[in-house]
């Protein structure tokens, strides 16, 4: 018997119905938020930096799928190689034996930190999260590991127990016993280091949520602490990494610094298939794989499936050819030169920051009377509506999708695809700027809609 299944006509018939489905099976409120603030657009196709709607209306992707589209969408090299890989019928998640494209993959990756030696091979930024959480404890023989003020880490219970955001450990508890330090306090990381318990300090090269650098020689202090006692230092790359920031590693901008382990994902993954990598010293891997009787200790199901593999070296093999990070590091430059020369014309723009094309766009208390009070009406209901209020226009107006940085910031993080040219920095600047001037004009367009915003977070306490 022959099985039929068209998933083109399925999605001629059913493809109307997302919203409605999404909200009767899914997250039910993930289209109620996006009604409320006007994000329920429908998509119909993307390539590279752009969507496009029924219409055939172009809209600039600022998100990147949260940085998972690094070469942006429906790259034709990562297409090809998935092509090639499920035409080759390879005998592939056997379990019981070693095909070659894991190795490959990782000979790649580890040539990019040569410091490491060993990479497991997961699906998602989570998970290598975890792997790295498991490996430095068994490692080390200690039960603790120290996080960063505001981190995010993941949302699976280990990577949780390292999560600096209050708003998503509530109600998961009992986590890990792991401890909160200041991003940057090399004094609060030293005294919990001389209670002698702690396995790892887990950082993000620059965090993701505000975008926020720590100060300069931190990381490389800190590994001198860490290593003093006995402990690792563990780069959660998995945002950062893959030339994100204008080098293939965020820690890499600090001279000196090479972590025990190093967590990636996102990007490895050309948008197509989950991959999540954990890249560590060969001493700790041959630790947790201490015997032949400890060979599956830690491992995943669909860890270093070869379509996962193929997309992890096409992606790679793009960054090469393509000169991905450089373009990164000299289009972010352009973009955050340009938005930095507007501080000093909108009372409302408090900061910009970042590197490469990770950049923060932070909005501050203004000075003139009438909009600080509408900025403080706006802070009395909910931090971060403000930064919602400039988001939204963007999409509506200009057809630019960005969002908040995270919950209760007054932050815009801009991770656009890594092959955006000076014609995508143009669109936005130009874009932003018209938004900002609305929004100083008190001609109450933007105003209008906070009241909505208002509604909604009152109603949400």
């Amino acid at each position: 018997m022959t099985t039929e299944f068209d998933l083109g006509r399925l999605l001629a018939e059913r493809g109307a119905e997302r919203y409605e489905l999404h909200g009767r099976y899914l997250n039910h409120q993930l289209p109620r938020m996006l009604h409320t603030i006007g994000f329920d657009k429908v998509y119909e196709r993307g390539e590279g930096a752009y969507f496009w709607d029924a219409d055939g209306n172009d809209y600039l992707d600022m998100l990147a799928g949260f940085g998972v589209m690094g070469l942006g969408r429906h790259h034709p090299v990562v297409r090809k190689a998935l092509h090639d890989v499920l035409d080759a019928q390879l005998a592939d998640l056997t379990r019981f034996d070693c095909q070659p494209l894991p190795g490959l993959l990782a000979e790649k990756l580890l040539a990019h930190s040569p410091h490491l030696d060993r990479v497991f091979f997961g699906n998602s930024g989570t998970e290598a999260v975890e792997t790295a959480l498991k490996f430095a404890r068994y490692a080390t023989g200690k039960p603790r590991v120290l996080y960063c003020d505001h981190a995010f880490h993941g949302l699976t219970t280990g990577s949780l127990s390292v999560n600096g955001e209050s708003g998503f450990r509530d109600g998961f508890a009992p986590l890990l016993p792991d401890t909160a330090v200041p991003l940057g306090d090399l004094d609060a990381l030293a005294r919990e280091l001389k209670k002698g318990d702690v396995a790892a300090l887990v950082v993000e090269p620059i965090q993701g949520k505000g975008v926020h650098e720590p100060p300069p020689g931190y990381l490389r202090a800190a590994q001198e602490l860490l290593r003093k006692h006995k402990a690792l230092l563990i780069a959660d790359e998995v945002q950062t990494g893959l030339g994100r920031t204008g080098d293939f590693y965020a820690y890499q901008h600090e001279d000196g610094v090479e972590p025990d382990l190093v967590c990636v994902a996102k990007a490895l993954s050309g948008g197509y298939v989950p991959v999540g990598a954990t890249l560590g010293k060969d001493w700790i891997f041959k630790k947790v794989y201490s015997s032949m009787d400890r060979v599956l200790v830690h491992s995943a199901s669909f860890g270093s499936n070869a379509q996962a593999m193929a997309a992890g070296l096409a992606v790679l093999s793009v960054m090469e050819n393509e000169q991905i990070v450089a373009n990164a590091r000299v289009t972010g430059d352009l973009l955050r030169s340009r938005l930095t020369t507007l501080i000093d014309k909108y009372e409302l723009l408090a900061d910009v920051r970042g590197r490469g094309l990770m950049i923060g766009i932070e909005f501050g208390r203004p000075k003139s009377l009438k909009l600080r009070s509408r900025w403080t009406m706006l802070q009395a209901a909910r931090k971060g509506l403000f930064a919602q209020m400039v988001v939204v226009p963007l999409l509506q107006r200009h057809r630019i999708l960005t969002q908040v940085s995270g919950d209760h910031l007054e932050v815009i993080k801009l991770i656009p695809p890594l092959v955006v040219g000076e014609k995508e920095v143009d669109r936005f600047v130009e874009a932003f700027t018209d938004v900002m001037d609305d929004a100083h004009s008190g001609s109450g367009l933007m105003w209008d809609f906070s009241k909505t915003l208002v509604k909604q977070a009152v109603a949400n306490r």
